[in-house]
């Protein structure tokens, strides 16, 4: 047993079945109140099979302090899939479902729910001294494209120093599941998201990425050797796969699609489900970080080469050319001596550059885009935010939001 099984899971291993010698990735689903769960396990039952062997490890959760009714339903539906797991199950795809009810209110939530089960992983691959297994995260409201099995399998083998990567997502954006609303919704929000991660790219800041807990991956050896996952409540996704972002070998891949829920949501204070919401709640507007913060951090990027230049003494000259949003947030967190830390553990301008943007990650670029909002520049509608980005990247301008939507899928999945 190794030393993260030993001093960071919560529980023990919990499935007792021998994993298959030939076992390479398992599939972890987080489940609190999902009537839905088993339409997520048929899209994976569908997925055609790569080469190694797959296990699909459920954890159906609820706290101490959770409504009666819904502790309920969440034991109707872990017998419901625990049933149909004995019946799908085959000898290379099997279906662990695992419940785990009166957790700690203090912990309990999707965050506590999906360590648990990357943490069965661990002991999984542990059995078998499997150090390159693959644990993906998927979510109880989410399908897959009939390949999301074999494309994950493939991207790792082709990237072998990739630790984890973001796997490519694409919300419904027409149906019949939902109210029109919510799928114009969803449309306003993905394109937020990827709107944000463009600009971002375009700014310099070369730690850009997607963080959906539905669409992600890591290997089980780095999982463990970066702490494995947190347990937060919400945002779990976010501050988990930037530890593996800032190694500098994070990777997408882009030849599978996950399509997550665009379902509203009051269960968590952010993310996907509360912000549909909030957007249908206000009446269909929606809006996004203006694109002068953008712009203001371009020129604070492109000049950081100049920063390891940069004697203490002309600290205050450097900051003064600087663009005034960018200028009193850097004060405002004591750029000076952090910059005089950086330099004086460094001796080369690529050190430097390591060590600066693993500083000035996208925690602070997030605090960033808040303290300029705030104090600089008001957020506007996401259509006029995708006017600005593709006229900036040379895109054609489009005549709505599910045609920018669709060209920003295009362009970042081929990226």
């Amino acid at each position: 047993m190794n030393q993260y099984l030993q001093t960071k899971t919560i529980f023990t291993k919990q499935i007792d079945n021998k994993p298959s010698l030939n076992l390479g990735l398992i599939v972890v689903i987080p489940a609190y109140d999902e009537p839905f769960l088993l339409l997520s396990l048929m899209s994976l039952k569908k997925s055609d099979l790569p080469i190694c062997d797959i296990e699909v490890i459920v954890i159906i959760n609820d706290s101490e302090k959770t409504d009666a009714d819904i502790k309920k339903r969440n034991f109707e539906t872990y017998h419901q899939a625990h049933a149909w797991a004995l019946k799908n199950s085959k000898p290379r795809l099997k279906f662990h479902i695992l419940y785990f009810p009166d957790l700690n209110s203090k912990h309990a939530g999707v965050g506590f729910a999906r360590k648990i089960g990357m943490d069965e992983a661990c002991w999984r691959f542990g059995k078998l001294k499997n150090r390159n297994g693959i644990i993906t995260c998927f979510d109880a409201d989410s399908k897959c494209e009939q390949n999301y099995f074999k494309a994950i399998e493939a991207h790792f083998k082709n990237n072998p120093k990739s630790p984890a990567c973001s796997v490519n997502f694409e919300h419904p954006t027409h149906g019949a599941d939902f109210e029109p609303e919510t799928y114009d919704a969803i449309v306003d929000y993905e394109l937020h998201l990827r709107y944000f991660v463009e600009a971002q790219r375009w700014s310099g800041f070369p730690f850009a990425y997607q963080t959906i807990g539905s669409s992600m991956a890591v290997r089980v050896h780095d999982y463990q050797k970066q702490g494995g996952m947190n347990r937060r409540q919400a945002g779990e996704d976010f501050y988990f796969l930037q530890k593996f972002i800032e190694l500098g070998k994070f990777t997408e891949c882009n030849a599978t699609t996950v399509i997550p829920s665009p379902r509203p949501s009051h269960r968590v204070p952010f993310g996907t489900g509360k912000a549909v919401n909030d957007i249908v709640n206000s009446n269909g507007k929606y809006e996004t970080y203006a694109p002068e913060s953008f712009v203001d951090l371009k020129v604070f990027f492109e000049k950081v080469d100049e920063l390891f230049k940069t004697e203490e003494n002309e600290m205050n000259t450097f900051l003064e050319d600087l663009p005034e949003s960018v200028s009193t947030f850097l004060q405002s967190i004591h750029f000076e001596k952090k910059v005089i830390e950086i330099k004086s553990n460094t001796t080369n301008l690529k050190a430097f550059k390591n060590r600066f943007f693993r500083w000035f990650n996208a925690f602070q670029l997030m605090k960033f885009m808040h303290y300029s909002r705030d104090n600089y520049y008001k957020n506007i509608s996401i259509q006029e935010a995708s006017k600005w980005l593709f006229e900036t990247v040379d895109l054609e301008i489009q005549k709505d939001n599910l045609s920018y939507l669709k060209t920003l899928r295009l362009k970042q999945k081929n990226s």
